[in-house]
């Protein structure tokens, strides 16, 4: 069995595991979430850092714990990997950004095939970071999940600090070392699903597996997410 470290995206936290870590503790895995620096934390979001979320990944992981992240949380788990790849076992990147190296992932975002945040993305006066429009979250976030799922959501999303999404990250042998596995998102509405693809296209094909499901699936479908951790952490 598994100890799995769960890493949210974007303007999430720690809540939105919710639903997934029962899902893994009934599976016989061990799972534990945390708020990223910033999140829920009343910090100076103009103060937060890209490195420090990747210390706060490692402050929590042992030499056995698979890290889990999901969207912008791409971002942290592979700085985590490159600083101590012998503090974690593995990453399994869920519908996530895929670091290039050199890039920060607002470079990456621009990269992209398409845009699909555009408006929804609403900075604040300080130009700090940034939220979603409570309008389109349920669009870009959650169209597959149920109305209880939704409701319990959408108070809960907080600002975004934008500093460490500016923040390139460079990516060397540890992070190349460590071991991976990706799970795309056919439904996603927030990272294109044909981007997921190109970003790990020269990964082997045994490590990339398909949820059709929205960019939440711990929300709309946590049973088949545990089935499928649980399948990528037996070959990890």
């Amino acid at each position: 069995m598994a100890d799995l470290l769960l890493v949210h995206g974007s303007c999430h936290g720690a809540w939105c595991w919710r639903d997934l870590i029962p899902a893994l503790e009934r599976r016989g895995h061990s799972a534990h979430a945390i708020d990223l620096p910033g999140h829920g934390d009343g910090r100076d979001l103009a103060a937060v850092t890209l490195e420090e979320s990747a210390e706060a990944i490692l402050a929590a992981t042992t030499p056995e714990t698979l890290v889990l992240g999901h969207s912008w949380g791409g971002y942290p788990i592979s700085a985590a990997a490159e600083m101590r790849p012998d503090h974690l076992r593995g990453l399994i990147y869920l519908c996530a950004y895929v670091p290039r190296s050199g890039l920060s992932l607002i470079e990456m975002r621009k990269a992209g095939p398409r845009q699909t945040i555009g408006a929804a993305a609403i900075k604040d006066a300080s130009g700090t970071s940034y939220t979603i429009d409570p309008d389109e979250a349920p669009r870009l976030f959650y169209h597959d999940c149920p109305a209880e799922t939704v409701a319990y959501a959408l108070p809960r999303l907080c600002p975004q600090a934008i500093r460490p999404q500016d923040t390139p990250l460079t990516l060397g042998q540890n992070w190349q070392g460590t071991a991976k596995a990706y799970i795309r998102c056919t439904k996603d509405q927030t990272i294109p699903p044909e981007y997921q693809a190109a970003m790990v296209a020269d990964w082997p094909r045994t490590s990339v597996h398909d949820m059709h499901s929205s960019h939440s699936p711990f929300f709309a479908n946590p049973d088949g997410l545990g089935d499928l951790i649980g399948q990528i952490a037996k070959d990890i």
